[in-house]
């Protein structure tokens, strides 16, 4: 398997409502590196998994509407624990929709994403799956 990966990161807030997280239950923010790799069984004509560029902007663009937010306060994760793991595969979704439909420069090559989120330089999560 081949594999490119690309990386950003996000600033949001939010609270953990359950015991097992103990101070986290409380509002507060984090800053996440996040890494999005595409993973192709072989290379196209050019050498490549997929465009270096398309790939950063599929991930900005699914960063975008989490960025500097209250993610207590977003519709679509009431009732859920924003966890790393949760906003990871959350993540995915959106990058597989982008190789499902528009592409990453690679003619529909992609078989595999995995989105990992880097809490801080020890704890880290993610997720992967085939498309």
């Amino acid at each position: 398997m081949y594999a490119v990966e690309v990386r950003d990161h996000v600033m949001i807030a939010h609270s953990l409502p359950s015991p097992v997280f103990g101070p986290a239950q409380g509002m507060h923010g984090a800053t996440f590196v996040v890494d999005a790799a595409f993973y192709t069984e072989d290379l196209d004509e050019n050498g490549l998994v997929v465009d270096m560029g398309l790939a950063t902007e599929a991930l900005a663009a699914a960063l975008a509407p989490l960025k500097y937010c209250n993610l207590d306060e977003v519709p679509e994760f009431k009732g859920k624990i924003t966890t790393t793991e949760f906003l990871c595969g959350h993540i995915w979704k959106q990058l597989r929709e982008v190789a499902k439909t528009t592409g990453l420069g690679d003619g529909g090559r992609v078989r595999s994403i995995r989105v990992m989120m880097h809490e801080s330089h020890v704890a880290r999560g993610w997720y992967q799956a085939d498309i």
